[in-house]
């Protein structure tokens, strides 16, 4: 367990299981139906969050922000999109209530001080910064100043200006959580970082997780491996949906097959097992697996026994193949065969 574990949501983060996040983001494209749709998926695959992306075009952006891949003909520019991802207070709140009803954590980034208060009216029970808002003091200092888990995104940023984010979080003396995080859409296996996983918890001493964009569920699973306290992954309904996050996305399934893995994962973390009391118990059937002296050929009576008279057979219950050098040079007091194995009463 992290000496810094918390809960989000009455749900641990830092106790040895993984925390599963689906990341929506945009991937609604702006149909608040499709946006209760992925609350329903997420919390059929097994997540334990569904995050989305709180936008208020005007308090964030400006005409002069360019996309970063013109992806929609609909939108002539970037503050158009994001006006189109746009919910209102009463849409965001009927989100979280379904997520509620679900039993599902509703999370949502917000990018402007205006999105943060939005959702602070809301409840939020954590607060996901996003890999470019790590040098957002403002937001970070008003997030942390509620006293909810901050759980912040490495994507852009240097140690050092992670260490100044992190600062501005445990000054206000909320939990922090630190995300490994590659800014690339799709993340190359080779690019994703697990080693900075490690490199994370000894640096910052909370509980760290993997934000990943490869598209594929092999980088999660590899975290988990390695003791990841956090996962977030994309998440799509189908990879024939339409924007620019669904490349990265995982599937319904394949979110399944994480949560399978959190699960089962946890379950084997909270059992050790002491290999000298689990070999004791399995006494049966190491007689049955392991091997005793036997003759290689008939003996008579009288004989005395030489090594090339003798091998090893199943079961392990006679005298036990690594006795040999004691029995070397004794007598045997009855005939003996190789249909049988060599035991003690055998023996003057």
């Amino acid at each position: 367990m992290s000496p810094s574990a918390f809960a989000i949501a009455g749900r641990a983060v830092g106790s040895g299981k993984a925390f599963l996040i689906a990341e929506v983001a945009q991937s609604h494209d702006g149909s608040l139906g499709l946006a209760h749709a992925f609350i329903d998926a997420a919390q059929a695959a097994g997540a334990d969050a569904i995050k989305f992306q709180t936008h208020i075009a005007a308090a964030e952006s400006t005409l002069d922000e360019q996309f970063r891949v013109k992806f929609s003909k609909q939108d002539a520019t970037r503050f158009d999109y994001w006006k189109r991802m746009e919910f209102t207070s009463e849409q965001w709140a009927g989100l979280a209530a379904h997520a509620q009803d679900r039993g599902i954590v509703f999370l949502s980034s917000p990018f402007s001080l205006a999105a943060v208060d939005l959702l602070q009216r809301i409840g939020m029970a954590a607060w996901k910064v996003g890999s470019g808002e790590v040098r957002s003091h403002d937001l970070i200092r008003t997030m942390a100043a509620t006293g909810k888990p901050v759980l912040i995104s490495s994507g852009m940023s240097t140690y050092a200006e992670l260490g100044a984010a992190a600062d501005l979080v445990r000054a206000a003396r909320a939990p922090l959580a630190v995300f490994q995080c590659t800014t690339k859409y799709p993340t190359p296996l080779g690019e994703v970082g697990l080693n900075v996983l490690d490199e994370l918890r000894r640096r910052f001493a909370c509980p760290v997780g993997l934000s990943d964009h490869s598209g594929k569920p092999f980088p999660s699973l590899a975290a988990m491996a390695r003791g990841a306290d956090l996962i977030e992954v994309h998440f799509a309904l189908d990879r024939t949906m339409f924007g620019p996050d669904v490349v990265v996305s995982l599937t319904p399934a394949e979110m399944r097959l994480l949560a399978e893995a959190r699960d089962a994962y946890a379950e084997m973390d909270s059992h050790p097992v002491d290999n000298d009391a689990a070999a004791g118990a399995l006494a049966p059937m190491r007689a049955l697996f392991n091997k005793s002296l036997a003759p290689k050929a008939a003996i008579a009576k009288g004989a005395v026994l030489a090594a090339e008279m003798l091998t090893t057979k199943k079961p392990g219950t006679g005298i036990p193949a690594q006795e040999l050098d004691s029995v070397l040079g004794r007598r045997l007091k009855r005939d003996v065969g190789p249909e049988r194995l060599l035991r003690r009463e055998d023996l003057e």
